[in-house]
């Protein structure tokens, strides 16, 4: 009978690197960008247009990167990418021109998707594939404080440092923190393929039938993908959206709302959600996303309408982060399991580079409204692939290698 679970210790180092990822990588570039592009002599449309690219070739980098994982195994692929997160968060705050500036943000990115919840997913998936998934829940958990961390951190070091001085400091929690941790799962979890022979690992055989692999992964990647542009273009409009239908002051509130709501998701799903497959909470979570929306575009300025509406989006947020690691695994098995999510991840994040761009023009063009409905239906799409997949699936089944 196999009894082994992901050890606790790889779980929480696992997500205090999430948060420092996602804090250093992601969340505070919305902080700092200001002062990027004063320094640069940039508007801040420019730098943000930087900050697209990179998120697109982040995506066409996704690929490669989860076939790597599978080759070598995705804790050393972490531990790679905490160097180099390190080395470009140095050049930028180096760079003395606009194009070295570029290159730094690009491979920022680049090495996010090495150290960011695709990697971490894959480093769980290959620790224990049997309680993978419920390991995905407890990390997105703790990965869900990355925003409520440094937001404030970032805002508060702005104050009295630059942009570039910070970024040093970033630097300095990738390299001196959050790489020993990598290369630690690395020797004590024994991921990827020189793992001890000698320990039988029990596998997960997927519940998609092998003749319908194929159109499965195409689904589930245009699914995730559509449901990611939809929260991508709301997301980067959120604040100024409740604000310019009606909600002035009350609107920064209401955003901030959104935050919470995605780790009362995972918490929710840790505590009650056991039985719930994968599939299900996949399509709860468009569910949720298309229900907030549509909650928005029926109450517009009514102060409660637009509180339920950035907690549905949270909360169906917060649920898709879990289907993100959970759902491949499930559907397509252990087996290549970085291979898979690399794919559905470039998918997702090449298209979702372009979402607020396409929202801003949208609003501009056909206004608020229309703008949401086509959300809305984007959503309703992700939920209809999402049915179709799960009704093809079979009883998973486990094989030990």
């Amino acid at each position: 009978m196999h009894n082994s679970k992901v050890p606790a210790g790889i779980v929480s180092a696992l997500g205090l690197t999430q948060i420092i990822g996602y804090g250093t990588l992601y969340y505070s570039f919305s902080i700092l960008a200001p002062g990027m592009a004063e320094d640069l002599g940039l508007t801040l449309a420019e730098v943000f247009g930087v900050f697209s690219v990179s998120l697109f070739i982040r995506g066409l980098s996704a690929t490669y990167i989860g076939r790597q994982m599978d080759r070598i195994g995705a804790a050393t692929v972490m531990t790679v990418g905490s160097g180099l997160a390190a080395l470009m968060l140095s050049l930028c705050a180096w760079s003395p021109s606009v194009a070295i500036f570029a290159v730094a943000i690009i491979l920022l990115e680049v090495s996010s998707g090495m150290v960011q919840y695709q990697a971490a997913f894959a480093t769980l998936v290959e620790s224990d594939p049997r309680t993978a998934s419920r390991s995905i829940t407890y990390l997105t958990l703790i990965g869900g404080f990355a925003s409520t961390i440094f937001w404030p951190i970032s805002a508060a070091l702005s104050e009295w440092m630059s942009w570039r001085e910070i970024y040093l400091v970033f630097a300095a929690l990738n390299l001196f923190l959050c790489m020993p941790l990598h290369v630690w799962i690395m020797r004590v979890g024994k991921t990827g393929p020189n793992a001890d022979a000698a320990v039988p690992r029990e596998a997960i055989i997927g519940a998609i039938p092998h003749d319908a692999r194929r159109r499965s992964m195409i689904m589930v990647s245009f699914a995730f993908a559509l449901l990611g542009f939809t929260l991508a273009a709301i997301l980067a409009h959120m604040v100024p959206m409740l604000g310019s239908i009606g909600l002035g002051g009350a609107a920064v509130v209401i955003g901030s709302l959104f935050g919470p709501a995605q780790v009362a998701s995972r918490l929710i799903n840790m505590v009650f959600g056991k039985n719930l497959s994968p599939p299900a909470l996949a399509v709860l979570s468009a569910v949720l996303i298309v229900f907030g929306i549509l909650i928005l575009l029926a109450t517009r300025d009514w102060l409660p309408g637009s509180v339920a509406f950035a907690i549905c989006l949270g909360l169906g947020s917060g649920i898709n982060s879990i289907a993100q690691g959970s759902l491949p695994l499930y559907l397509f098995g252990s087996e290549g399991y970085g291979a898979i999510t690399g794919k559905m991840a470039a998918a997702r994040l090449a298209l979702g580079a372009g979402a607020p761009f396409a929202f801003a023009a949208s609003m501009e063009n056909f206004g608020l409204s229309l703008s949401l409905i086509g959300n809305a239906c984007l959503g309703a799409v992700s939920i209809t692939a999402f049915v179709a997949v799960a009704a093809s699936c079979r009883r998973p089944a486990t094989a030990t290698t």
